[in-house]
C-alpha cells in the first residue's frame, strides 16, 4: 500500500465510481479496480458494496476512509513543514456558520493574512450538524458552531456570546397581530440552522405549532423577505444592527433560555494541533476549553 493507493481509494468513495475515479486519477479503471482489490487483501475485508447501479463505502471502508484522510493530512503537513521549516505555512480548514461567515470570517482572514502569510485559509459555510461531522472526518480543521457541543472527540474553545432577536416588518403588524394570524408565516433558513431552531422553539412556546415556511439560503435574502412583509425569523442583533441599520425592520429580544447563542470554534482532540491550527488558534486571545456542563453550554441549541 502507498499513498496513491489511498488517493484512488478516496476518489472511488467520492464518486461512487470507479471509471470517475479513473478519470480523476488520469488512470485506466482496470488499474482503479486492482488497487482497491489489492488493498481489500491487505486489509482482509471488501471496502466498497458494488452494485449495478452504485458504490458504496462499507462499515470497513468507512472506518478507512477516517484514517485514509488522516495519512493525506500528516503527508500534506510534513511537506509544509520540511519546505517552510522557518515559518508557519500550509493550508487550514475552517467552517462556520452562516453568520459567522458575514461577521467574522473578514477579520480573521485579514489578521491571520498579515500574521501568516504562508498560511492559505480555506473558508466553508454548512449547517451545524454537517461542520461537526466534517472536523470528525477530517474534512475539516476546525469549525465555528453553537454551543453545545458534547462529542468526546472534540475540544472547543469559547469565542462569541450573542444575542437573539425575532425580526418582523416595521411596516407590518404588530408582532402579536402577526401570531394571531393563520399560519404564521416564518423565513429561516434549511433545516438543521440554530436560528430556524429558536424560532421554532419560540413559536412552539406560544403554543403555534402550524406555521408556513419559506427556506432561504442567505441572509441577505431573509432580512429581504422579512422586510416585505413576507414573514417573520430569528437572527443575531448584531447581523442587522451592523449590516442592515437602515432597514425597515422590527426587532424584539427573546427570552432569555432562546435568546442568547454561544459560537465555539471545535477541532479534534485526539490529534496534535498543525503548527497552522496553533497559530489560528493563538487569534483567539480569550481562549478558554469548554468543558461541555458550564452554563454556556446549557444555552445552546
Amino acid at each position: 500500500m502507498n499513498t496513491n493507493d489511498l488517493k484512488i481509494f478516496e476518489s472511488v468513495a467520492a464518486h461512487k465510481s470507479f471509471t470517475k475515479a479513473a478519470s480523476e486519477m488520469f488512470t485506466v479503471q482496470s488499474n482503479v479496480t486492482a488497487r482497491i482489490r489489492s488493498l481489500e487483501e491487505e486489509f482482509g475485508t471488501e471496502l466498497f458494496n458494488r452494485t449495478s447501479r452504485k458504490v458504496e463505502l462499507t462499515p470497513a471502508g468507512e472506518i478507512l476512509m477516517r484514517y485514509s484522510k488522516q495519512v493525506a493530512g500528516l503527508v500534506t503537513e510534513a511537506k509544509a513543514s520540511i519546505l517552510n521549516a522557518d515559518k508557519v505555512a500550509g493550508i487550514l480548514r475552517i467552517g462556520c456558520i452562516e453568520t459567522t461567515m458575514a461577521l467574522k470570517a473578514p477579520e480573521i482572514l485579514t489578521q491571520f493574512e498579515e500574521k501568516y502569510p504562508g498560511v492559505e485559509l480555506e473558508f466553508k459555510s454548512a449547517m451545524r450538524a454537517a461542520l461537526i461531522d466534517d472536523v470528525l472526518n477530517y474534512d475539516l480543521d476546525a469549525a465555528y458552531v453553537s454551543a453545545p457541543v458534547n462529542i468526546s472527540g472534540l475540544d472547543q474553545i469559547a469565542v462569541k456570546q450573542e444575542e437573539l432577536v425575532i425580526l418582523s416588518a416595521s411596516r407590518g403588524p404588530e408582532l402579536k397581530d402577526l401570531l394571531a394570524g393563520q399560519p404564521v408565516k416564518i423565513v429561516v433558513f434549511a433545516e438543521g440552522c440554530v436560528f430556524r431552531a429558536r424560532l421554532e422553539a419560540w413559536l412552539s412556546s406560544k403554543g403555534i405549532v402550524h406555521y408556513k415556511s419559506t427556506v432561504l439560503n442567505s441572509i441577505e435574502g431573509i432580512i429581504n423577505f422579512v422586510e416585505a412583509g413576507l414573514g417573520i425569523t430569528v437572527l443575531p442583533e448584531e447581523i442587522v444592527s451592523t449590516y442592515y441599520p437602515g432597514r425597515k425592520i422590527r426587532m424584539q429580544s427573546l427570552n432569555k433560555q432562546l435568546g442568547i447563542m454561544n459560537t465555539v470554534l471545535i477541532y479534534r482532540k485526539d490529534d496534535k494541533p498543525s503548527r497552522a491550527l496553533e497559530a489560528f488558534l493563538g487569534l483567539h486571545p480569550n481562549i478558554q476549553k469548554s468543558t461541555g456542563n458550564s452554563k454556556m453550554d446549557s444555552l445552546g441549541y
